[in-house]
């Protein structure tokens, strides 16, 4: 049976063919290395994308991106490396990831290059589908260690859908929730809160959030483009969080703000050394967390 169309699931492509145009800059150049996420892509994507590599088509579509939406192409570059980081670094120690709203996201796939660590990827049931295959035409075969969690955020149990697949909530575990918040009504943010709530002692959370003030209008910081796409016209984005409340809102659900990334953090820590003249959007914030 076709699966009725769903307008979220589509935004999966938009930080795919991101990831594949910025892997065709020089890598002292590049915000963000994924060397598999333009194999991905559909076919007619990876045509566009192939064509990056030429430089002045390269820059020209970041440039429409930036008209757009300013920033957001860095943005969502920068969190993706951010994410990257905080996931290799050593000091984090973990037994199992489990990404929230997976995508077309490619993280699970390079982490089995070099690892029998468990992922989980969990999303939309049409999604799950489409990663299901992607995997399938472009890598041949799913590796043992990926498994693929269908759950609707808004309708169904998070933890008894992973452990139903596997999952083993005794271990510590690495959350990334990057990219979905925005795209679920606030009930279903703090009943997924409610639900990593049990997640093991060492555990950790990295997820992003768009500003509170941009969802209800009173700031645009000058996305006037965005807030009529996604606010007015489709309201596919229905959350947003007040910066300087999450780390209650954490609290409230047991787990410990370490640090909130945002546009000034991006420009210092990833855009300066490329050299690029890009700017990290206002909108959208990164918050890295523990229990």
């Amino acid at each position: 049976m076709t699966q009725p169309r769903n307008p979220a699931a589509q935004t999966a492509f938009g930080p795919i063919v991101l990831s594949a145009l910025e892997h065709h800059e020089r890598p002292d150049r590049r915000l963000v290395d994924d060397d598999l996420a333009a194999s991905f892509l559909p076919t007619r994507m990876r045509m566009l994308v192939g064509l990056s590599r030429v430089d002045a088509l390269r820059r020209a579509a970041v440039a429409a991106s930036d008209r757009s939406g300013p920033g957001l192409w860095a943005s969502i570059a920068c969190r993706k490396r951010y994410i990257d980081e905080r996931l290799s670094d050593p000091v984090n120690e973990f037994d199992t990831v489990v990404v929230l709203g997976a995508g077309l996201d490619t993280r699970a796939y390079r982490i089995a290059r070099h690892s029998d660590l468990p992922v989980f990827e969990v999303d939309l049931p049409v999604n799950i589908d489409r990663k299901a295959a992607v995997v399938q035409r472009a890598l041949g075969s799913a590796p043992a260690s990926v498994h693929l969690v269908p759950v609707d955020f808004e309708r169904d149990e998070l933890m008894p859908a992973l452990e139903a697949h596997g999952y083993r909530a005794a271990g510590r575990t690495f959350f990334i929730w990057e990219g979905v918040t925005q795209y679920l009504a606030p009930e279903a943010v703090s009943a997924t809160l409610g639900q990593l709530s049990s997640a093991a002692p060492g555990s950790r959370l990295i997820f992003t959030y768009i500003r509170q003030d941009f969802i209800d209008g009173t700031q645009r910081y000058g996305a006037e483009a965005v807030y009529r796409r996604f606010r007015q016209r489709s309201q596919l984005w229905k959350s947003g969080l007040v910066p300087e409340q999450v780390g209650e809102v954490l609290a409230d659900h047991d787990w410990r703000l370490v640090e909130q990334a945002g546009p000034s953090y991006f420009r210092d820590t990833y855009i300066r050394p490329t050299g690029r003249a890009l700017s990290a959007s206002p909108i959208e914030w990164t918050v890295f967390a523990e229990r």
